[in-house]
């Protein structure tokens, strides 16, 4: 009897290995060659059994995946892509739910925000949050001398930010915020992620609204202390090396240089709140699993390694993107990536936090989206034209984009049957 069941014991572990073996997981991030290696030597290496990394471009991941599941003939068990780029797997029905695997990481302390971006609109997890990139604030050491009284640097208000850089001004005669508003700045994604959810609760369907004409006029007044060749800054690392700005916004991808060569020179933060909460833009990659999937249990066991603690520290030190799970930073990691990703924690942990999604559906006309609120802070900020009028005009644009694309509305507006309202 006991050799019958060693024998059985035997079978079910070699039958539990097996299905470990290959599990082949298609991912849209870590792409290049030497972060694909990355994630195959160091990422995934304790993962029990085989599991096959591949790397597609978003396109031919989403034809990838929906061929599969047309033909009935799954071969990818793991799906690592953004959330943008999970969706129309939702749609087309290709990924399948996995609240049980879920529940089982409740202990991760990945925010309660990210996991219902998760969901993407269905009231069930459809992917398991894995790693983020955002935006965040930096200054330098001596600016924190001019914080206005009672503010608090990792909660600070615009308000705040707008004292901040009057007494920065009044103290130096120098206008010493910047804002990466160049011609390949980002500064779209400053007006769509963090200005107009933090004062509105949303983006486009609030666009042309009472809220967002008072926010226009906030962000003119605020301008006044803002370095005026913040116009021509690409890239806030070089302005914040050479002092020419002492607290400033941008992509983590795009300060980093700055907090790697001389992390005892700042600290990082989030940016400011507003009346409706503290928008942020987090770059989100999760991980799904297809429907029919040949390995569900490798693929969740693969889940659940990428979302460890320790996993999700390499993970920074490795490829950049951050934790979304609660880690606890090793002191040997470099000082400049940690200043990063403290304010990537700071920024996803704080209690008004509110995810402003990249757009999502625009297809083309990404470039044509982006323009409606450059066009808009061009007008009422630079040149002084009446925010009504112009926010009149612009809406007119932006509800015609949207309906032109069909796109539908993502977070933080609420979702829509069809093209996303411009009220």
């Amino acid at each position: 009897m006991k050799a019958i069941l060693a024998s059985a014991g035997a079978l079910l572990l070699t039958a539990s290995f097996a299905t470990a073996q290959d599990v082949n997981f298609l991912s849209t991030q870590l792409r290049p060659v030497e972060e694909a290696q990355k994630v195959r030597q160091v990422l995934l290496k304790g993962v029990p059994g085989k599991v096959s990394y591949l790397v597609e471009e978003p396109p031919q991941f989403d034809v990838r995946m929906k061929a599969e599941g047309k033909a009935g003939k799954r071969t990818i068990s793991l799906a690592g892509a953004l959330h943008g780029e999970l969706q129309p797997l939702v749609t087309s029905g290709d990924i399948e739910p996995i609240d049980d695997i879920a529940a089982k990481l409740a202990d991760r302390g990945i925010p309660q925000g990210l996991m219902e971006l998760g969901k993407l609109g269905t009231g069930k997890q459809v992917y398991i949050p894995w790693m983020q990139a955002t935006y965040i604030m930096v200054a330098r050491k001596e600016a924190l001398a001019s914080l206005p009284a009672g503010a608090d640097v990792n909660a600070l208000t615009y308000d705040q930010l707008e004292a901040w850089g009057k007494a920065l001004t009044e103290k130096t005669g120098k206008r010493l915020i910047g804002f990466p508003a160049g011609p390949k700045g980002l500064m779209p994604r400053f007006y769509q992620g963090y200005l107009y959810p933090s004062f509105t609760g949303g983006v486009v369907t609030p666009f042309r609204s009472a809220e967002a004409e008072a926010m226009w006029g906030k962000f003119k007044s605020l301008w006044q202390y803002v370095n005026p060749n913040s116009t021509s800054y690409d890239f806030m690392q070089e302005p914040l090396m050479a002092g020419e700005v002492l607290v400033a916004f941008d992509h983590v991808a795009r300060v980093k240089d700055a907090l790697v060569q001389e992390p005892d020179k700042y600290v990082t933060f989030p940016a400011p709140a507003g009346p409706k909460g503290r928008g942020y833009m987090p770059v989100i990659a999760g991980l799904a699993i297809p429907k029919a999937a040949p390995d569900r249990a490798g693929a969740a066991a693969v889940i659940e390694h990428l979302t460890k603690p320790e996993t999700q520290v390499k993970t920074a030190a490795e490829v950049g993107f951050f934790p979304v799970a609660k880690a606890d930073l090793p002191a040997d990691l470099s000082p400049g990536i940690k200043l990063i990703a403290e304010g990537v924690a700071k920024t996803q942990g704080a209690k008004d936090a509110l995810p402003a999604l990249l757009p999502i559906g625009l297809g083309d006309k990404g470039g044509e989206f982006n323009k409606v609120f450059s066009d808009s802070f061009q007008r009422i900020v630079l040149r002084g034209e009446n925010p009504r009028a112009v926010l009149d005009a612009q809406a007119a644009v932006l509800k015609g984009l949207m309906e032109g694309t069909k796109a539908p509305c993502w977070a933080p507006d609420k979702a829509s049957e069809g093209a996303c309202p411009v009220n």
